[in-house]
């Protein structure tokens, strides 16, 4: 694995925008109003050859009234107890107070390196009052401007120098499974479930997880990375300017996965949002798995596992062929089972037919059932492939291409799917002139 590098600090100091600069991409979101990131971020930098992982963090807040901040506490102190190295953030515009003192006492216990970087120093009075901070104990003092990156380079300089060599995992180009559904379905829950420990804030409220969180993940000798998003909501009931950008970065998340775990509150309707995220991870082809979630709080005498299956493919036609798994995250009830489908519908999604076996098949199936004629014009397919494409498609070549219509697609599919196990996995059909 790489090494992981947490930033720290209280609320609104910059870290964020730190975070972003130094992963080279908006990962994290920031917002002018304080406490925006919750969970931990997790991002990919490089500075000359050096690798590292990233960690921006909520901000630490000690004896405050609101619901997260224990939870972002929490957060806080696994981050630094996962982390290499620590890049303790602080204001030069405020000066020293209260929080700073109690998260420098925190670092200082860690025994770890500590890098205190002293944010919005863009001129050089604010170099000289920088010095102040050295009171916290801390001599690896660097003041930068993490909007514009100057004095960046120094930190990175001094922090690669400190990191250990490690051997390294590509987490890119791990498959990608994403958690995707309403906002408190229990997707949060669901992670947690998974990976055994609190890795992500879940509250009753919708709308706790805002930014989309990775986690390197193993199971059934197979390693993936496993992503939580927001809650994806009508566009019409997005109000604050934070949700906007969650649900923005959840649909970026639906678009870079390779699987989507959607995720279902059995206590309510597969109603039309629902469909929405479903047709949204087909339209972009991805792997889908639908999770069923809460079902151990649902009264199993008024409806059955079968009822509700056959409810939700009525739901989803004609694209039924998608695996419904029931389980519950807080009993952990059938989570693992979940998981094992979602990689067996990355595996299907990923298989290539060779070309002869699928001509032998799919060829004399044509001929008994040839496409209609059109205007006394009969279509001769002649050949077929499959496509070398991220996700199953197929070339049909034929004499008149114009003359096949999507029903006679519709049929080559279904054939397709009877033969080879495409269960979760969208198809694409091509009909092509030869």
């Amino acid at each position: 694995m790489r090494n992981l590098v947490a930033i720290v600090g209280r609320p609104n100091v910059g870290k964020s925008t730190l975070f972003n600069r130094m992963v080279q991409r908006r990962e994290a979101i920031v917002d002018a109003a304080s406490g925006v990131t919750r969970d931990r971020q997790y991002g990919k930098a490089d500075w000359n050859g050096c690798e590292f992982i990233l960690i921006d963090t909520g901000g630490y807040v000690v004896g405050g009234d609101d619901v997260y901040e224990k939870e972002i506490d929490h957060q806080v102190e696994i981050a630094i107890s996962e982390a290499d190295a620590i890049i303790f953030m602080v204001d030069v515009e405020t000066g020293i107070n209260v929080m700073d003192q109690e998260v420098a006492k925190l670092l200082r216990k860690s025994n770890k390196p500590v890098f205190l970087v002293v944010n919005k120093v863009d001129n050089a009075k604010r170099v000289t009052k920088s010095a102040e901070f050295y009171a916290l104990g801390i001599d690896n003092l660097f003041h930068i401007s993490a909007i514009n990156g100057g004095g960046t380079g120094d930190l990175l300089d001094s922090l690669v120098s400190t990191l250990p060599e490690k051997s390294t995992t590509i987490v890119d180009e791990l498959p990608r499974f994403a958690v995707v559904g309403r906002p408190n379905a229990g997707k949060s829950s669901f992670v947690n479930a998974l990976v055994g420990e609190p890795r992500n804030i879940v509250k009753n409220e919708a709308g706790t997880t805002r930014d989309s969180i990775d986690t390197v993940y193993k199971q059934f000798g197979f390693e993936f990375c496993l992503v939580d998003t927001a809650g994806i909501r009508r566009k019409t009931k997005v109000k604050a300017n934070i949700e906007f950008y969650s649900v923005m970065r959840a649909l970026r998340s639906i678009e870079f996965s390779d699987v989507c775990m959607l995720v279902f509150d059995a206590n309510r309707s597969f109603d039309s949002q629902v469909k929405n995220i479903f047709w949204l991870a087909t339209r972009n082809h991805k792997g889908i798995v639908i999770l069923v979630n809460k079902w151990d709080l649902i009264d199993k005498d008024t409806i059955s596992t079968k009822k509700l299956e056959a409810h939700i493919r009525e739901q989803i036609s004609p694209f039924v062929d998608v695996p419904i798994i029931f389980v519950s995250s807080l009993t952990k009830k059938r989570v693992f089972k979940a998981i094992e489908t979602a990689v067996d519908v990355y595996k299907r999604r990923s298989q290539r037919i060779p070309t002869r076996k699928l001509n032998d098949y799919i060829l004399p199936i044509i001929e008994k059932n040839p496409p209609p004629a059109i205007k006394g014009k009969y279509v001769k397919i002649k050949f077929a492939t499959q496509l070398h494409s991220h996700h199953p498609q197929f070339a049909f070549f034929c004499n008149l291409p114009q003359y096949i219509k999507d029903p006679y697609k519709r049929f080559l599919e279904n054939k397709l799917r009877a033969e080879y196990d495409f269960s979760g996995v969208t198809i694409d059909i091509f009909i092509r002139k030869k």
